[in-house]
């Protein structure tokens, strides 16, 4: 947090730290770096003075703005880890990362407010510390006028925080010393604690969003990412307060109170950046382009997509029409495990060109590499291969939280002496990196990454429901969508209801977005003799290339294939 506000608050205590874009449009918040350190350091002597020491994990269960940010920082700053979770998840999945990372602590809200739209935090957080023992406290800021209940345990965050001191000596931290843990899904069914530490994350962060984006003193930075996910924490939170940037947090949705929003923001807030996932850019094309002509977009400098790679007709969109043709747009591609970005068309040299859709050139440090099926390294150019990473960098992750060897297991066991990412890529013929997607059972929904395994878990629970299996499926606006197949006990007999009771399931496990869009009931699942459902075959199905099915003789019954083709077809046509 030195490096994020003391040293910013010692040159230039005025400067604006961050401009809060509630969801209430025209209410923007200004918070400077002095007001910034006075709000983390009074959180920091609250968290402090019930307990939390270093060391300690501590959940975040918040939507953007600047206490949530200031709880970050202040754990940061005593040196306690923080855990954020998105608060869209369901209460099982936050009970699920409590009690794997072993919370002392939750911050929350009494409320979240988004889309016009309330959304029950406290009441979430009530559901889900009933499991977690190791919850002493649960501190409740006020995000809304409503009353909560509050029990034993629960702390009014802001009364606290007034009778605070407002200076917070920060600790004295080793650069390996943990600073924050965030899940991500992996292809078992079980969330990954991510490890990320103080000095080579930071280091990483600040470095990658001063080059990538070309950022100058002055400009205001507009990620519009949610602090839940990564993007949140490197490009909303730990890099540009590093840069003593001014950082936008964005609490609303790209169609509130219209689709013209984002552009509305960008016009009042004057913003020189732009960074956002091109699922939205995809939601917002559809609503045509006088939603952006409507506003100024004179400010922007830089435009950049994050979170899967992004389609042709998006880029050309977002470039043209937003960035009107005279803004760089950057393609990143990174992960939750890499901490910051790692291949982008910036920084190059002036003006070098850039290909549309391709996140292009390695940043400095970052030494890629494709492999074949046997593990060798890919020669040459104009070539495909499994994406890896040959040298190890700053921002990388150091483990998965209380499972290392699954750390050792997922990331440097397929491929020994190199960081796997589980993504393929093609090197083109000038040498220059297009990212091709997930080669395993993961898939991107709306730029969240969620393993397969995970929904069929959820959808197990299901007691008329033995098997699923889960896949992704190509989606005009998410990306991806994903698609169930699931085997019914025989006797039942109404299957529109478990259909129902299947997505419901799914929303409370995990969240509402990782809800398959499409359910087909079949008989049985295609399946090896030695049980593994093949996967493959499912997906040919439902993207329609069924003519080329590929070897099936593995498979125990072959004449399973025509059964679910039939299937699917009836289901198409209902």
């Amino acid at each position: 947090t030195v490096n994020c506000l003391d040293r910013h608050v010692e040159k230039s205590p005025n400067r604006v730290a961050l401009i809060w874009e509630r969801d209430e449009p025209g209410t923007a918040v200004h918070v400077t770096y002095r007001e910034l350190l006075d709000l983390t350091c009074r959180l920091a002597n609250t968290l402090k003075k019930y307990g939390i020491q270093k060391g300690d994990k501590v959940a975040i269960y918040m939507s953007v703005s600047p206490l949530s940010v200031a709880a970050m920082l202040a754990c940061a700053r005593i040196g306690a880890v923080h855990t954020v979770v998105f608060a869209g998840f369901s209460a099982e999945s936050l009970a699920g990362r409590i009690m794997d990372s072993g919370c002392k602590a939750v911050i929350t809200y009494n409320q979240g407010v988004r889309g016009g739209r309330i959304i029950e935090l406290k009441t979430t957080v009530d559901e889900a510390v009933k499991s977690c023992p190791s919850i002493k406290h649960v501190f409740v800021a006020q995000r809304t006028d409503n009353k909560v209940w509050m029990g034993d345990r629960d702390i009014p965050l802001e009364e606290e925080m007034a009778k605070a001191a407002s200076v917070c000596t920060p600790e004295s931290m080793d650069s390996e010393d943990v600073l924050f843990m965030l899940y991500t899904s992996g292809s078992t069914g079980k969330p990954k604690g991510i490890v990320h530490t103080h000095g080579g994350y930071l280091l990483y962060a600040a470095i990658t969003h001063k080059y990538v984006f070309d950022y100058q003193q002055g400009d205001v930075f507009g990620c519009v990412a949610d602090i839940g996910w990564i993007t949140g924490h490197s490009y909303v939170v730990y890099g540009p307060l590093c840069n003593g940037a001014t950082s936008v947090l964005f609490e609303s949705t790209p169609v509130y109170p219209d689709p013209g929003r984002y552009w509305e923001v960008v016009q009042r807030l004057k913003i020189n950046q732009f960074y956002g996932a091109p699922t939205a850019i995809r939601l917002l094309l559809n609503y045509g382009e006088e939603w952006v002509k409507k506003y100024d977009r004179s400010s922007l400098k830089t435009l950049g997509s994050v979170g899967e790679p992004i389609n042709n007709e998006a880029w050309q969109w977002f470039y043209q029409v937003v960035g009107e043709g005279r803004c760089t747009l950057v393609d990143t591609w990174w992960q939750t495990e890499t901490g910051g970005i790692c291949i982008a068309p910036r920084p190059s040299e002036e003006k070098a060109e850039i290909v549309p859709a391709m996140a292009m050139r390695p940043f400095f440090g970052i030494v890629p590499v494709l492999m074949d099926e046997n593990g060798k390294v890919i020669e040459g150019n104009d070539v495909s291969g499994a994406l890896c990473i040959a040298q190890p960098w700053p921002g990388m992750a150091r483990t998965i939280h209380g499972d290392h060897q699954r750390f050792v297991d997922a990331y440097f066991k397929a491929y020994p002496g190199y960081y796997f990412t589980g993504d393929g890529a093609y090197r083109t013929k000038k040498g220059y990196y297009q990212i091709t997607g997930r080669m395993d059972d993961v898939i991107n929904i709306s730029g969240h990454r969620l393993g397969t395994a995970e929904i069929e878990d959820a959808m197990a629970d299901h007691p008329e429901v033995p098997e699923t299996a889960v896949i992704g499926y190509p989606h005009k606006i998410k990306g991806e969508g994903a698609f169930a197949f699931i085997v019914l006990k025989e006797q039942t007999t109404h299957t529109d209801r478990v259909k129902e009771d299947l997505k419901t399931i799914v929303a409370s496990k995990i969240a509402k977005y990782a809800v398959p869009d499409h359910i087909l009931v079949v008989k049985r699942l295609p399946k090896t003799r030695s049980g593994k459902i093949m996967r493959r075959l499912l997906r040919k199905v439902v993207t329609e290339q069924s003519s080329n099915m590929g070897d099936v003789t593995t498979l125990d019954d072959p004449s399973v294939v025509k059964e679910i083709l039939d299937a699917y077809q009836k289901y198409k046509k209902k």
